[in-house]
């Protein structure tokens, strides 16, 4: 059986993660699941987010090309792969919240990568605007590529405000709840965002993105 993935493929798995992130953490509502449920959504969403980018990894290909004469590394499969990295650090961060640890299993296994993951994210969105420049198109705002990258963008700064939120004290309790919980519901909001814009495509858009090196 053979398994072809497609952009619609990858939207609706970050729009479904997303949708996750932000239930477990929205205003009110986090506070009426309790912090266990709304673990078990984040860890559910972060499994979201691993399948979209690993799709959005597949998409990307070729890894390599060729520029004048010598091989490179093409900036938007770099971009996805990096990506994916940080979902799988999520992955580890949200199964560790699951369990009962100690103030140094909290800090080393769930906040070191749940920021290491907001800064792979940085790093990918960062690649992904200089792409934008590459291909001349940093002002489109009738491009969904444009759309996609630039929100992406943001909900990956929000996301390192709620890692910077999230740091885990010397007596077990966080830096600050508030800016954490606020900046997952905003970035998740922003990461659906994202998506959603290429909901209907059913395959790979074709843009001077995709030839960017």
């Amino acid at each position: 059986m053979l398994i072809h993935p497609t952009i619609r493929m990858q939207s609706w798995g970050f729009v479904i993660g997303s949708a996750l992130f932000a239930l477990g953490s929205a205003p009110f509502l986090s506070v009426f699941f309790g912090a266990a449920l709304a673990n078990t959504f984040f860890f559910a969403g972060s499994w979201f987010f691993t399948g979209a980018a690993f799709i959005q990894l597949v998409l990307s290909q070729p890894a390599t090309t060729t520029d004048s004469g010598r091989p490179a590394i093409r900036a938007i499969w770099l971009s996805a792969a990096v990506q994916l990295l940080g979902t799988i650090l999520f992955n580890i961060s949200t199964g560790a919240a699951m369990r009962e640890l100690t103030v140094r299993g909290e800090m080393h296994l769930v906040w070191n990568p749940n920021a290491e993951g907001s800064i792979a994210f940085l790093v990918s969105s960062a690649l992904a605007v200089l792409i934008l420049f590459r291909a001349r198109t940093y002002w489109a705002p009738r491009s969904k590529e444009w759309q996609s990258v630039w929100l992406n963008t943001l909900g990956s700064i929000a996301f390192g405000v709620s890692a910077i939120g999230s740091f885990v004290l010397r007596d077990g309790n966080t830096l600050d709840p508030n800016m954490a919980n606020i900046g997952t519901f905003v970035g998740a909001v922003f990461f659906l965002l994202a998506s959603a814009v290429f909901l209907g495509r059913s395959s790979r858009p074709a843009s001077s993105m995709a030839e960017a090196v």
